[in-house]
């Protein structure tokens, strides 16, 4: 119906703010007040860079930089202003910017209300204390460098100055060159999204290495990560996270974010290094799925073995060659001696090496190549390096796996490896560090795979009791606690569905021993407090009571053992359960991340979980899928799938727990925590045995880092003979039936929707199209309920937003047999709905010529039609959508 959206788009900002004045200018001013430190050193970076649009400065002399008096003084408006300036002249200097149309600056120093005099000023800021800003393919280097960035296809976003020099220096001794070396600094007004969002749909920029520190908008930043990622690589790193959070939950909720943004984590600036050389010099090879099976060879048998132990601890594997292959190496091999993984060549070797590691590159069964050099006497180790050099160019125009070189040594070595380096080789100088890169690049391909992942069409339909949640809250409210009783507890979770022990309430012994005989034995009797979460340390917890006698004597038992070991706690009686029987016991948790909101947590149970360190992350809202991934990356899920006397557990009830979990996180975002421990799994199911609830403070709420699925705008729609749709959101199950809809179009209606005559969806696309980012975008389908209780995709309409302008892109198509039923007027109408809502002002998009049914409908619909300026063939559309 209409061309393809753009699926990168721009950050959200102000009116007058443009990201491509900040990212990409034509002219720039340096404004500096005498005395700053840093004035001199972005002086001279600025003039020597070769930047070829026009270059002002103001305060300071600098050969090459233009002098003017004044910003009110230029000739002509600058794009970017650089402010190095005391903290009292910044706001005039911004303001005078402002007047002059000037809103996007860097600012290098010290500046603590930068967020507050952006906002008064319009003028948005890199920093405060910013590093700058390099874009080496215009020489723009207005940064606080040391060295000029080479051009090339990295790009460093880094809020650490010392961090930024550190990769520039090693990067100018490696031969790698930057698109874009971007410093947030303090993050005040642009930070990691506006970055990211200008990377994503930058065609020059490959990798993306970013240092994080703080995060000022979590949502964005996963949104934008995550378009990111959708084309480039990305790399993160966090320094002083174990120094903020000893017990390592926020670095490992951060890793759980990043994953789910299809970005790759990794631990310190050496991994850092190591990704980036991989990253930047190395392709997986196409249609692998895992990337991890990795080939050594080697001129030295005990550095392979070095290597060979790095692959297993790094969780690789070692490709293992297949017959055909072994007998091809074993001719190559000195003494009759088998080959293996690792493939030792033995001495004298060297000038064989490249020879060989392309032969094993070519091999099916390897997904990476560490080829690894050792130093020998009267080697031609500089002819080695040549012809490590010539395999590697003469394998990359064909489907081979990526070789990474481990060039050992330093005196001699040394010379080698930056020959390789400068051929572009992603050449290391251990063994170990060779294989950090191989198992980088096999953890991002299957980050990024992770993140496009189509799911299974099954989604889990819940039917929340909202009233009863909101009673039990808001009891514990009126009665002062944020900390509800287990038993409040237990009834939320079981408003969400989610099954619990049955229980009853006691107010003293004599009903405790009551209550148990109704319930039946062996029964279990525990303490009622909101000042207790953690029962079982204060002796407030007692198993297996076979008669009502011992349930009363244990309660009075329990009293007085909780009085005495804490007397200030206060006491709302017992809560009595039927005891269930033997099954494994998990942990389900809700908690807060400052960075990234709240997470949810799943593990081993019981009294000993926090000892046992088997707790994975992910961040709600979690579908079925995401639940499974995240039951999976445990260790517990061996035990879910059956070990030894451990029979098999109901897996997919875990998963529907962890789902509910979840839900509960997105529709009642007062709640600060929530633990159920522990959770039983058996063969038969789950159920919930104990759990723990804190609200926040009055007036708090969590946000959560991914947009949830907005379900309220879902609504039946009556088509004009009389059958009942359902209009929604799409999302990420409507996978399968999308790519249905598309295979029942005619050739004509794909031509006129996607220009071109496309004769299927890529997966990748399908994922595009399915797995979108609400805050960002919509797309409403139209869906009809099938005998199998699977929806069929009968239509789908989809606006994506312009943030810069308050414009949005639509595209609609309806499927064959629904034209004419007035189907697809109303999901333009659900659009425009939803457009307004989000402050969308205008609506845009292209039509073929030749698309006469397309062009009769949007003028129907009061779009004004004009030729495009730029293709004669194309007509655009426009609405003004008006309040």
């Amino acid at each position: 119906m209409h061309r393809p959206m753009v699926l990168a788009q721009p950050f959200r900002g102000t009116a007058a703010f443009r990201a491509s004045a900040l990212f990409r200018p034509r002219s720039l001013v340096l404004v500096a007040a005498p005395g700053m430190a840093e004035a001199p050193v972005l002086a001279s970076n600025l003039a020597a860079g070769g930047f070829k649009g026009r270059l002002h400065a103001i305060g300071i002399a600098q050969e090459g930089l233009a002098p003017a008096g004044s910003i009110a003084e230029l000739s002509d408006p600058p794009d970017l202003a650089v402010l190095c300036l005391p903290q009292a002249e910044l706001e005039p200097a911004m303001q005078a910017l402002a007047a002059r149309g000037c809103f996007a600056a860097i600012v290098p120093v010290t500046a603590p209300d930068l967020a507050a005099v952006s906002a008064r000023t319009g003028v948005r800021a890199l920093g405060q204390g910013s590093f700058g800003l390099c874009v080496p393919a215009i020489g723009l280097n207005a940064s606080l460098s040391h060295v000029a960035p080479l051009p090339g296809r990295l790009a460093l976003v880094t809020q650490s100055s010392a961090l930024a020099r550190a990769v520039l220096d090693w990067a100018a001794a490696e031969g790698l060159g930057f698109s874009h070396v971007i410093g947030i600094g303090g993050n005040a007004t642009l930070g990691f999204a506006a970055a990211l969002d200008w990377l994503a749909r930058q065609a020059d920029t490959g990798a993306v290495l970013l240092d994080l520190r703080r995060i000022r908008n979590r949502r964005a930043f996963i949104s934008a990560a995550r378009a990111t990622a959708r084309t480039h690589p990305v790399v993160a790193l966090r320094a002083g996270g174990r120094l903020a959070d000893a017990a390592g939950i926020g670095d490992a909720v951060m890793e759980a974010a990043l994953r789910r943004a299809g970005v790759l984590r990794v631990s310190g600036l050496e991994d850092l290094l190591a990704a980036a050389e991989t990253l930047a010099r190395a392709r997986p090879r196409p249609g692998t799925a895992q990337g991890d099976r990795i080939g050594i060879v080697t001129n030295g048998h005990g550095l392979g073995l070095l290597a060979a132990d790095a692959v297993v601890a790094g969780g690789g594997r070692l490709a293992v060659l297949s017959p055909g292959a072994q007998a091809a190496f074993a001719a190559l091999l000195p003494g009759g001696r088998q080959p293996d993984n690792p493939l030792s060549l033995g001495s004298g070797a060297g000038p064989r090496l490249a020879e060989v590691a392309a032969m094993m590159a070519a091999l099916p069964e390897v997904d990476a190549v560490v080829a690894l050099h050792a130093p020998e006497p009267f080697e031609p180790g500089d002819v080695a390096a040549e012809a490590m050099v010539a395999a590697c160019r003469a394998g990359a125009g064909r489907r081979a796996a990526p070789v990474l070189v481990g060039w050992s040594g330093q005196a001699t070595a040394g010379r080698q490896r930056q020959l390789l380096a400068n051929a572009g080789l992603a050449v290391f100088a251990t063994p170990e560090a060779a294989v950090r890169g191989a198992l980088h690049l096999a953890q991002d391909r299957r980050n990024r795979a992770a993140a496009a992942e189509l799911p299974p069409r099954q989604v889990l339909e819940l039917a929340p009791d909202h009233a009863a949640v909101r009673r039990i809250l808001a009891d514990a409210r009126a009665a002062g606690r944020l900390g509800l009783t287990e038993e409040e507890a237990l009834g939320v979770l079981a408003a969400y569905g989610l099954p619990t022990v049955p229980g009853r309430r006691a107010a003293g012994p004599a009903e405790a021993g009551d209550a148990a005989a109704m319930l039946g034995f062996p029964a279990v009797l525990k303490i009622l407090s909101p000042d207790l979460p953690h029962k079982s340390e204060v002796g407030g917890v007692q198993l297996g009571l076979g008669t009502a006698a011992q349930v009363r004597e244990a309660a009075v038992a329990m009293l007085a053992r909780v009085r005495q070991r804490r007397p200030e706690a206060r006491i709302a009686g017992f809560l009595v359960q039927r005891q269930a029987a033997r099954a494994l016991e998990l942990r389900l948790r809700l908690g807060e991340d400052p960075m990234f909101g709240p997470w949810i947590g799943f593990g081993q149970g019981g009294t000993a979980a926090d000892l046992l360190e088997d707790e994975e992350y992910d961040l709600p809202p979690l579908n079925l899928a995401l639940a499974d991934q995240l039951i999976g990356r445990s260790r517990t899920a061996r035990l879910l799938a059956g070990f030894r006397d451990w029979p098999p557990a109901n897996t997919g009830a875990v998963a529907d727990a962890l789902v509910r979990l979840s839900q509960v996180a997105v529709d009642f975002p007062e709640i600060a925590s929530l633990t159920i421990n522990p959770l039983f799994a058996d063969a038969a199911g789950v159920l919930a045995a104990d759990a723990t609830l804190v609200l926040r403070p009055a007036g708090e709420a969590g946000v959560l880092a991914v947009a949830p699925y907005p379900a309220e705008l879902a609504r039946p729609f009556r088509v004009r003979d009389g059958e009942v749709l359902t209009i929604r959101p799409i999302r990420p199950e409507d996978a399968a039936a999308h790519a249905e809809a598309f295979g029942r179009l005619s050739t004509e209606d794909v031509r006129w929707r996607f220009f071109s005559p496309l004769k299927e969806m890529s997966p990748a696309l399908v994922a595009r199209l399915t797995q979108i980012d609400y805050d960002r975008e919509m797309a409403f389908v139209a869906t009809r309920r099938q005998a199998d209780r699977t929806e069929m995709t009968l239509g789908v309409a989809r606006l994506i937003r312009d943030p810069d302008s308050a414009t949005a892109e639509f595209a609609v198509t309806v499927a064959p047999e629904m034209k004419g039923q007035g189907l697809g007027r109303h999901l333009m109408e659900r659009l425009f709905e939803w457009g307004r809502a989000e402050g969308v002002g205008r609506v845009l998009g292209h039509v073929l010529a030749d698309n006469a049914p397309m062009l009769g409908f949007v003028r129907a619909l009061g779009f004004t039609l004009r030729r495009s300026p730029e293709e004669d063939e194309v007509y655009e559309a426009v609405l003004e959508l008006g309040g």
